[in-house]
């Protein structure tokens, strides 16, 4: 997991808590010793320590704390990939092109990095399918991120999100329709 995500992890927690709760949460996973820096990919365990922790101590499940993650990631990620968002887009057009823009630099740029493949299907103007892939098996983070554009682009009350398969596969389909 590239570091970037992880400290940003780490400002939700603190935002949404306070430090000490990181901090706890970091000792709990064994990870008291580690700094995330933003240039570093980190093992996958990492996260997943991390998000085990944190759904043991809010009674959340994990899907839904990636969900909330993602949601909260989507503002930064917008900053981070502005240079490659068309003005006129909006939930739908950033779906269908994270996969050739947004991810296509990832990989290109950290090779060593992996973010999941998402094979968007376009079904009309206002409905598209997500197959996500990925053997992190996290696509409540990528339904967090659909939610967050949303609210990001104002449609929030306009977007339905639908995992069609389960949640936690290495594959999962994702129905997005805009009423």
């Amino acid at each position: 997991m590239h570091g970037t995500v992880l400290m940003l992890l780490k400002r939700y927690v603190q935002t949404q808590y306070d430090h000490s709760t990181w901090l706890k949460l970091m000792e709990l996973s064994g990870l008291e010793n580690v700094e995330f820096d933003h240039k570093t990919v980190y093992p996958d365990e990492n996260i997943y320590a991390l998000v085990g922790q944190a759904a043991e101590m809010t009674g959340l499940s994990a899907g839904e704390l990636h969900e909330k993650f993602g949601e909260y990631l989507v503002p930064d990620l917008m900053f981070m990939y502005q240079k490659y968002v068309q003005p006129e887009w909006k939930t739908l057009d950033m779906i269908e092109h994270t996969e050739l823009t947004m991810h296509k630099q990832v990989r290109r740029e950290h090779p060593e990095n992996s973010p999941p493949v998402l094979n968007v299907k376009r079904l009309g103007e206002n409905e598209l399918i997500i197959d996500y892939v990925s053997p992190r098996r996290m696509s409540g983070l990528a339904v967090g991120i659909v939610r967050g554009l949303a609210t990001y682009f104002d449609e929030a009350d306009r977007i339905d999100v639908m995992p069609t398969t389960s949640h936690d596969g290495e594959r999962v389909r994702i129905h997005v329709r805009r009423t």
